[in-house]
């Protein structure tokens, strides 16, 4: 049987729901990724308005681009616990839609929706539904694409974005995606393109349309991978129990930094960021792992394993703390940090947790740093970014 893939995907995510909860922002270029406070920044668009991608300006340009080449935009610092309490209100409608619902990141989702004509109405009307009720739910935009396999619906999405519904009939995958340039196939960036030209292949179909056996002789054992793409084949299903595999916070600075009590200094920012993000989420890891990038762009990880999971700013702190003194910098001053914590369990803080017999002090220092996050977190959730821990107020 047929089935009937839906993919949501919203539309500017991040930049819609700052120009959505800031009435001033709206028709204006907004890219997310920047304090305010700091001027240009070096750090990287993490999302940026349609007002803004006029300009040029996308996902992951270097903020100090960005500025080139729109200085009068609004430049806005990331709200992470913002957005992800509107993913969840997302994600909760989609699933009154289809109890199949695999959340692909915290803007797109698929829906498996094989079976529901007779309740929902045709693929068309479905997507329709899905696309009103988001908007009507949270005042945001989404895109959708509607085919009978996950790859399909993927490029349907974002053929129609933004703001758009796209439907690609059973079994007309392969005639869709004819005419698209080969970089849009997953797969084929600018080196598999130039390759995939070099031999008279520039198109989908025209790919498509070569035996496996030639593909195989001019690409080696991916030909044959790519032909199927090209024809729209696709036999993953929808995995419901889709689950994060990491939560991270980083920070570029405007300036390379040699002092190791301002880069220390900057290890507890980040670690209360990320932290506070994963309170929110009711989310803990085990794995602390340090992201440092020197002068000149050299990037190295450190990770250690703690012995319980954890979402508590001062054990995040202490575990990155540790592994950025044993860290070898050869001199060479910092551009970036940043903390991540994997092996992420979505229910340990909040069941009851064994306690170590022999360590009933630690014990006591961890309960009274929970609750310290616990009253920090209340206060922030009802004043904002203005209430802050002392220890990060120095300049």
């Amino acid at each position: 049987m047929s089935r009937t893939i839906v993919h949501v995907d919203m539309d500017a995510f991040f930049a819609a729901i700052e120009q959505r909860d800031n009435q001033e922002f709206q028709g204006k270029p907004v890219i997310v990724g920047a304090d305010p406070r700091r001027g240009r920044g070096r750090g990287v668009v993490a999302a940026a308005s349609y007002e803004a991608r006029s300009f040029g300006i996308h996902s992951a340009m270097p903020i100090s681009k960005a500025w080139r080449l729109c200085p009068h935009g609004v430049y806005v610092r990331p709200r992470f616990e913002r957005y992800t309490f509107v993913s969840s209100q997302i994600m909760e409608l989609l699933r009154s839609y289809s109890p199949l619902v695999e959340p692909v990141s915290i803007d797109e989702a698929y829906l498996d929706v094989t079976g529901c004509e007779r309740l929902l109405g045709s693929p068309e009307d479905i997507g329709r539904s899905i696309r009103k009720s988001i908007f009507e739910q949270t005042g945001l935009t989404a895109s959708a694409g509607i085919a009978d396999c996950k790859y399909l619906a993927k490029i349907a999405s974002e053929a129609g974005k933004p703001s758009g519904l796209t439907v690609i009939a059973p079994g007309g995958g392969a005639a869709f995606l004819s005419p698209l340039p080969l970089r849009k196939l997953w797969g084929i960036g600018p080196r598999m393109a130039a390759r995939l030209e070099s031999i008279g292949l520039r198109r989908v179909g025209e790919l498509a349309a070569r035996e496996d056996h030639w593909l195989e002789q001019k690409l080696g054992p991916r030909g044959p991978e790519l032909r199927r793409l090209a024809l729209g084949l696709d036999d993953r299903p929808v995995m419901p129990e889709w689950t994060r595999r990491s939560i991270s916070e980083e920070r570029t600075f405007e300036k390379d930094i040699d002092d190791p009590d301002r880069l220390e200094w900057a290890l507890l920012g980040l670690a209360d960021d990320l932290g506070r993000r994963m309170r929110h989420e009711a989310v803990s890891g085990r794995t602390v792992t340090l992201k440092i990038r020197l002068t000149g762009f050299e990037t190295f990880t450190r990770s250690s394993t703690l012995s319980e999971h954890t979402n508590g700013t001062a054990t995040i702190h202490a575990a990155a703390l540790e592994l950025f003194r044993a860290f070898d910098r050869q001199g060479k001053a910092v551009r970036l940090l940043g903390i991540g914590l994997s092996n992420l369990d979505n229910g340990s803080m909040r069941s009851p947790r064994q306690l170590d017999l022999f360590s009933s002090a630690g014990s006591g220092v961890r309960a009274r740093n929970e609750k310290y996050d616990t009253v920090l977190d209340q206060l922030r959730d009802r004043f904002g970014d203005s209430v802050a821990r002392a220890s990060l107020l120095r300049i």
